[in-house]
């Protein structure tokens, strides 16, 4: 039977319920229950900007999105967006799906902390990003129902959730701070992280081995 929140069916595929089933049992409920909240916001907000992404494509995005961010996912040499992008595309193409579909779902979850890129890109990239914007800075709750908002909390409810992700967000890359140079995550570690200074863009250039 089809499970339906706030109006929108979660996919119910062997794909997706693979995928449910590995990232509930290999992260945590934090980023489970964000993850599914970003699935249902981002086809909500999809609606709303009339984007029509493949259900099971936005699915598995929004569920390997953070995966990143803990082990046995995490790297300690590149940026928790590509550690997860390539955890979902891999995940894809040993379940047969085609290498286009498998690069659209990798570049939904690599671009979800960029602005405004997403939106010109495919639907499952932009809905990705628009469900993280929504989950995370409550970007366009406007286009959201009082109900809805109700129907997707209650099944994936999001106490302390403020607190609780900007504690996983610096967890996940205060051990590799390089990889925040020129992103939003470089703000997360400024804030809670004693020390640390995100590398001024403007000082590489001006320091750079170019001669003038």
């Amino acid at each position: 039977m089809s499970e339906i929140i706030a109006g929108i069916t979660i996919p119910v595929s062997q794909v997706a319920t693979e995928a449910t089933e590995l990232v509930r049992e290999t992260t945590t409920p934090l980023i489970f229950n964000h993850s599914r909240r970003v699935f249902l916001f981002g086809s909500l907000q999809a609606r709303a900007l009339s984007l029509t992404p493949d259900p099971e494509l936005l699915y598995v995005a929004a569920l390997f999105h953070d995966t990143g961010l803990v082990s046995p996912y995490k790297s300690d040499d590149q940026r928790f967006e590509l550690d997860s992008a390539e955890q979902a595309r891999a995940f894809l193409l040993t379940h047969g799906f085609s290498a286009a579909d498998a690069d659209t779902v990798w570049m939904a979850i690599a671009l979800h902390t960029t602005p405004e890129v997403p939106y010109k890109m495919a639907p499952e990239i932009a809905a990705t990003t628009a469900g993280v914007e929504t989950d995370v800075l409550g970007l366009r709750l406007g286009n959201l129902s009082a109900a809805e908002i109700k129907g997707v909390t209650a099944v994936h409810p999001r106490p302390d959730f403020k607190r609780q992700i900007l504690q996983a967000f610096t967890d996940g890359f205060k051990d590799r701070p390089a990889t925040t140079f020129g992103t939003v995550n470089s703000d997360v570690l400024e804030h809670f992280v004693p020390g640390f200074a995100h590398i001024d863009f403007v000082d590489v250039i001006q320091n750079s081995a170019w001669a003038e």
